[in-house]
């Protein structure tokens, strides 16, 4: 007998990936978790049935939401992952050595219990002391916690359960005053095929909130449609004026100083979506 694992990205499209075995089943406070072992992307983070990550291609996603703000940022001491729980993004901004703290904020603790048990390679920087972990919400983390970050990454899972109101305006408002003067955020914002409403939203409320307001994409094969996108709102360093030759390089997979600025040149039909319906 084959077992197949199927993800409904929307009512009338999914993807599905033959699966091994069951690793790891549980109905957390706030969600369903499950991990799966796949034939083709390895070992699977499953949320309420959405696929967060997988030993075979986390390594975009996690660069990818992490990189551009970091090399951004000239001196980032002090940084925020909200979300996130499996530790990827914090592994990405601990390669920075200007980094003092780098603060996690996940709402469901089991998640950050699960990836430190099945994906070791992800969270392996949750244990570095820079690292302080907060299971708590960061909607109310932000709120609490005024002109304390360089930089903060909105590492969410989809627009649904708890994690609603992380693309909500009010929320990037309280994001905007936990940052420094010259702090820099990037959120995670869906796909260009399937959440175009959300991306203008989201990018129109950002645009009136931080002077610099950017957006990217990446390709990531696991999650719905394939390709990402990310949005950045900075308060004073603009990710496209960076010189090439002052952003750092490391053994990364997916970025690199040369993908920088071109991850900003987007397809007509993804720009269209960051025209206001005003103009």
């Amino acid at each position: 007998m084959e077992l197949w694992y199927t993800e409904k990205q929307t009512p009338h499209h999914g993807i599905t990936s033959k699966v091994k075995k069951s690793l790891h089943t549980e109905q957390t406070e706030f969600q369903q978790l499950d991990v799966l072992e796949t034939i083709q992307f390895g070992k699977m983070l499953v949320l309420d049935g959405m696929v967060m990550t997988t030993d075979v291609d986390e390594f975009v996603y996690h660069e990818m939401i992490t990189h551009i703000a970091m090399n951004t940022h000239p001196n980032p001491k002090q940084v925020l992952v909200i979300g996130g729980g499996d530790g990827g993004a914090i592994r990405e901004v601990l390669r920075y050595d200007s980094v003092e703290r780098a603060v996690l904020a996940e709402i469901d603790g089991k998640v950050v219990e699960a990836s430190k048990k099945y994906f070791p390679q992800i969270a392996a920087g949750l244990t570095d002391p820079r690292v302080e972990i907060q299971v708590v919400d960061g909607i109310q983390y932000v709120k609490e916690n005024k002109n304390r970050f360089d930089v903060i990454l909105v590492d969410s899972t989809e627009p649904v359960g708890p994690a609603v109101g992380l693309f909500e305006k009010s929320f990037y408002q309280s994001i905007a005053e936990s940052l420094n003067e010259d702090g820099i955020m990037v959120a995670q914002t869906e796909s260009p095929w399937f959440n175009r409403d959300l991306i203008s939203r989201v990018f129109q409320d950002i645009s009136s909130l931080f002077p610099i307001t950017r957006l990217y994409t990446a390709s990531i094969p696991t999650y719905p449609s394939g390709l990402w996108s990310f949005t950045v709102g900075s308060k004073k360093y603009d990710p496209l004026q960076v010189e090439e030759t002052n952003l750092k390089s490391f053994d990364t997979r997916y970025y690199h100083p040369g993908l920088h600025k071109s991850v900003f040149q987007l397809p007509r039909f993804v720009q269209e979506l960051l025209i206001s319906k005003e103009e």
